[in-house]
């Protein structure tokens, strides 16, 4: 009861943060990463801890907690994919992602296994990929939200989505190594679509039922949700058949806004024992996984905005290195899976995620926070032309 009562408050206080931040001109996302990162961690050490006798690892314990957690995530991630992916990529993109990814991958490497506590090598691995994450569904919310032209949206999307993809691509061939079923079954899952085609089943909302259906038994059962979801809306897109919310826009929104995204957001957050994690690490382990993450990477971001050349007359470079070095979402569940698996520590798990939520807010710091003065109507979104 009293788990079912914290959880009921936590999204109350999100609802609450989004309204007031409105009143405020600041976008949703802006609004409840605030409240993540200042709120939910006084509630917990002043109140929940004390006085309700309720740790994070108890918050986040129940089966029915787990499943709506698991389809938050395939309602977030289904909605966004099913939004900005293309097959037809701008070749831009990739040109963006190179260093965007390689440059922070190195430096997470160097940084595990020269100043971090010895570890298995797949933990190693991890430190680098969450170096390089960037967030795809935050970025998206940021640059709708803030009326972004629709080209660049695409292209700035488009980046993340290849470096998520690399980075969750190595992490399962590398998961695939000792367990090889976490990469042939998300595969094998994606090819769904085939299958119905090959049987004669050609009604839409079949192949969108397969897909927000097995997003939820992908995450649920750590079957790296999202090579298939990206796996199976490309093979929607070559099969020239579109893929159907099971909701209208405006419900699928809402529980985007109010729901999804706050309970991902505090599923990661409760967990956080921060006076372990400040005991184990030392201020250069912590100062280093704080700055590090974000230093490489906006350089990274840097370089490949160069060598990409602007989206559009005017736009700023420095701006775009700050936008697609958002976190988020992506970094959060990445970080919740590795937890769960125990590859990597509490302290470590503490360290990423507080850099996250900072990298996530920088674009706020810089003044890309508020909503514009003609987001009157809804934001488009970057496939609205088709």
């Amino acid at each position: 009861m009293m788990i079912a009562l914290f959880w009921a408050m936590a999204l109350a206080l999100f609802a609450v943060a989004t309204r007031v931040g409105r009143h405020f001109g600041l976008i949703p996302i802006v609004s409840q990463l605030l409240l993540a990162t200042v709120g939910l961690p006084l509630l917990m050490h002043f109140w929940v801890e004390p006085h309700w006798q309720l740790s994070g690892a108890a918050l986040v314990a129940p089966i029915w907690l787990k499943n709506l957690y698991s389809l938050s995530f395939a309602l977030l991630l289904g909605y966004i994919l099913s939004d900005v992916i293309d097959l037809q990529l701008d070749r831009q993109s990739l040109k963006i992602a190179l260093p965007s990814f390689c440059i922070p991958f190195a430096c997470g490497l160097a940084t595990a296994i020269w100043l971090l506590p010895p570890q298995p090598w797949i933990s190693s691995l991890a430190v680098g990929l969450l170096f390089a994450i960037t967030a795809i569904a935050v970025l998206y919310l940021y640059l709708r939200h803030i009326d972004y032209p629709t080209a660049a949206t695409r292209r700035l999307v488009q980046t993340a989505i290849l470096i998520d993809l690399t980075c969750w691509t190595l992490f399962a061939i590398a998961q695939g190594t000792l367990h090889l079923s976490s990469l042939l079954l998300p595969l094998a899952g994606a090819c769904l679509p085939l299958a119905l085609r090959l049987l004669g089943l050609r009604q839409l909302w079949l192949y969108s039922l397969g897909f927000f259906g097995l997003l939820v038994v992908a995450e649920h059962y750590k079957l790296n949700a999202l090579i298939f979801g990206i796996g199976y809306v490309l093979i929607m897109a070559a099969l020239n058949a579109p893929l159907t919310h099971p909701l209208p826009a405006i419900w699928m929104s809402r529980l985007q806004t109010y729901v999804a995204i706050p309970l991902i957001l505090t599923f990661g957050i409760v967990q956080i024992d921060v006076h372990s994690a400040m005991s184990s690490l030392g201020w250069v382990q912590l100062a280093a996984l704080l700055l590090l993450p974000i230093a490489s990477k906006m350089l990274g971001n840097w370089l490949g905005l160069g060598w990409a050349g602007a989206s559009f007359p005017g736009a700023s470079r420095w701006r775009e290195s700050v936008l697609l070095n958002i976190r988020g979402l992506s970094e959060i569940v990445f970080l919740n899976l590795l937890l769960q698996q125990q590859l990597i520590s509490p302290a470590l798990y503490f360290a990423l995620m507080v850099m996250g939520l900072i990298a996530t807010l920088l674009p706020a710091l810089a003044g890309m926070h508020r909503i514009p003065q003609n987001a009157a109507a809804p934001a488009r979104s970057p496939h609205a032309h088709r």
